[in-house]
């Protein structure tokens, strides 16, 4: 049983469980009926994406320390009461369930989705991959 970070849209691993979406806003143009159906997500987590100002500063992260400020400001915003108790529910269920969680990011060394994956082990998660 654990998390696997994936990137929304992609085909579903056998065994992947249930996806969870932690973006911001759902896919463009895509109905919501096929949201599940058309790989992005089975749940939508939006309070686990970065925030609105993060989303937009997500532009400029090729640059170093603009990605070392985005990592670290996201780092934040999950350390918030509301998050970090979410993130402790996700890591327990990790260990009795095998579920995903991504972002459409198409690289993962930068997008929050990586950052996600060190936070979620600090709470204790059972990772995959």
């Amino acid at each position: 049983m654990s998390i696997r970070i994936v990137r929304l849209g992609t085909p579903k691993l056998p065994g992947e469980g249930v996806r969870l979406g932690t973006v911001r806003r759902p896919p463009r143009g895509a109905p919501k009926n096929r949201y599940s159906a058309d790989n992005w997500f089975d749940v939508w987590l939006p309070n686990l994406s970065p925030s609105a100002a993060l989303v937009s500063m997500a532009r400029k992260l090729d640059d170093p320390a603009t990605w070392k400020r985005f990592a670290s400001r996201y780092e934040a915003e999950m350390a918030r009461p509301e998050n970090s108790r979410v993130l402790d529910a996700l890591a327990a269920l990790s260990h009795r369930a095998n579920f995903s969680m991504g972002c459409y990011c198409e690289n993962e060394q930068r997008c929050h989705r990586s950052v996600l994956r060190k936070i979620l082990k600090k709470h204790g998660a059972k990772m995959t991959g």
